[in-house]
């Protein structure tokens, strides 16, 4: 017979137990109303995910588990005891071979007429990028298949499906039907070709369908995605969800020997939309799970600025977007208008705060000259804005992106103030293109765009000094770009550079900058991950280090 299996990506908070109990029986509901008889959530879901060191903690344990009773008997209670439902939680601890003392494990939990059916431990667990899985679960070693009205589901856990051999080798003896796959898998732009590609790999060698359930919304600094899909024995795509958002995707897996039925197909979004979204996905997750309803930020009437309150309005509402401008005697008139052209495009509360008589103050006493003068305009800026966000409870919001935090092109406690960083992993070439996008996306809807053209047009600044653009200080930005993602994100050293073609003299103040850097960079607030390597968990470099690139 046909069974239908809907998959429910949901936005779960590390944690929050409770209510994360109460979204799997409303999402189970919503699954048995559109006819399933069997229901998948994402890794980790009745916990949230990742955990992190809350994994280790005995009280954490013990509340996980007793909410695997209490859905189980819950759904049992309110009719749906027939519902197969399949949940990711922590396991109780046990001993592991590859690490001293006892470790919970990562787990699925399938539940049925109000008990715990089976239960599957994580086999390969990750320990590079953001993972450190390694060190706080112990390793499961036991295959999972369950019957369902006479078909053969198999069950495992994201890394699972990544490494060759393991669990996913052991099914071609099980005889499948469908492979179900539990995920936690962060975004990173280009990454969704990647997951249904492998996927499409394991569906060969299981001989069978598989289903891809990802969770969705923004975690501290990770950002999921959903995506969720299935993919048939052939390779192609039989259902997908959208990105982004919480959804449940219902997909009819066709009787022994039936062809493959298609279910709902979601277009993908373009690069730069699937970028953008990310960012507001990061941010509103961010600031709705730490309670916080409105942010605060300079608004300069530079680039990054713009797109960051662009970001804001989109994540949490213009209404709740407060912008300050700021402005010295070297703030230009068009910046102060731009600042307040576009606050008044996306409906944010505008406000004026002259830096120049707190300067003076301090410049009365201490005759600051040359870098120190400049970088006291930033801090007092930056005192400003937390200021504001104590006196009226707003998360305060670092506009800098990830081509200034690389080569410490920011003010320690002045601009690198906040709370979140939206454009943390996001370079300065890609802040022009997703401003445009985001500009024309608002054209071709009929809108007004939320971003000034000057904003975009105009030479970018800092105006700490007369005249002052960033290119004095700093390799036009695309070919800083170009250095920086050899440097950073492909590891490449100072001979590597050069073989590529760079002028000796750029990657060399190129590297001396990013190198002396690092110190900022720790204490830069934390941001969105959205490529493949990010500034935090991704790249860890000793701040103290005599290590510098040879040279002739």
């Amino acid at each position: 017979m046909d069974i239908r299996i809907a998959l429910a990506q949901i936005d779960t908070c590390v944690g929050d137990i409770e209510q994360n109990t109460q979204a799997i029986l409303e999402w189970s509901a919503r699954a048995a109303a559109a006819g399933a008889h069997v229901v998948a959530f994402p890794e980790m879901t009745v916990t949230g995910y990742p955990i992190e060191d809350l994994a280790l903690r005995a009280s954490f344990q013990r509340a996980a588990q007793a909410a695997i009773a209490a859905i189980a008997a819950e759904l049992d209670r309110t009719g749906l005891g027939g519902l197969t439902v399949v949940v990711g939680s922590v396991g109780a601890p046990q001993a592991s071979p590859s690490s001293p003392g006892l470790r919970p494990t990562n787990e699925a939990v399938v539940l049925s007429g109000g008990q715990v059916r089976a239960v599957y431990g994580k086999h390969h667990l990750p320990n590079y990028g953001v993972f450190d899985e390694f060190r706080i679960f112990a390793p499961g070693s036991e295959t999972c298949v369950i019957e369902v009205s006479g078909r053969q589901i198999g069950i495992v856990i994201c890394e699972d499906i990544w490494q060759d051999g393991g669990p996913v080798a052991q099914m071609d003896a099980a005889d499948v039907d469908l492979l179900l796959v539990l995920n936690g898998s962060p975004f990173e732009q280009g990454k969704g070709h990647l997951r249904t590609e492998l996927a499409a790999r394991r569906a060969r060698e299981v001989n069978a369908p598989v289903a891809y359930i990802n969770m969705v919304g923004g975690q501290d600094d990770l950002v999921f995605d959903g995506g969720s899909f299935v993919v048939g024995v052939d390779g192609s795509v039989l259902a997908s969800a959208p990105q982004f958002v919480e959804h449940l995707l219902v997909w009819d897996l066709a009787d022994d020997g039936a062809p493959a039925y298609r279910g709902e197909l979601t277009p993908a979004l373009d690069p730069h939309e699937e970028i953008y979204q990310a960012l507001v996905t990061g941010l509103a997750g961010y600031a709705r799970k730490n309670g916080f309803s409105s942010v605060v930020l300079g608004l300069s009437g530079g680039i990054d600025s713009a797109l960051v309150a662009a970001i804001s309005a989109d994540a949490i509402g213009g209404a709740n977007v407060f912008g300050v401008s700021m402005p010295s005697v070297y703030s230009s008139d068009h910046s102060k208008d731009d600042a307040a052209d576009l606050a008044k495009r996306i409906g944010a509360d505008y406000r004026v705060q002259s830096i120049a008589p707190m300067v003076d103050a301090f410049q009365d006493q201490l005759h600051l000259e040359g870098v120190a003068a400049e970088n006291l305009q930033a801090r007092v800026r930056g005192m400003i804005l937390m200021g504001l966000s104590n006196a009226e409870g707003h998360l305060v919001l670092a506009t800098g992106n990830k081509s200034e935090l690389a080569v410490g092109y920011s003010t320690i406690y002045g601009d690198a103030v906040g709370g979140y960083a939206p454009l943390k992993d996001v370079d300065k070439s890609l802040v022009w293109a997703l401003s445009r996008w985001r500009n024309n996306a608002a054209i071709d809807r009929g809108e007004l765009p939320p971003i000034p053209e000057s904003s975009i047009t105009k030479p970018p600044s800092a105006e700490l000094r007369p005249g002052q653009v960033d290119q004095d200080s700093l390799p036009p930005y695309d070919l800083l770009d170009e250095v920086l993602d050899a440097y950073i994100e492909h590891a490449e050293g100072r001979a590597e550079l050069l073989a590529r073609g760079f002028d000796a003299d750029v990657v060399d103040k190129v590297v001396t900058l990013v190198d002396r850097a690092e110190w900022k960079r720790r204490q830069y607030p934390l941001g969105p991950k959205v490529t493949a390597l990010a500034f935090g968990r991704d790249r860890r470099i000793p701040i103290t280090s005599r290590w510098r690139e040879p040279r002739p």
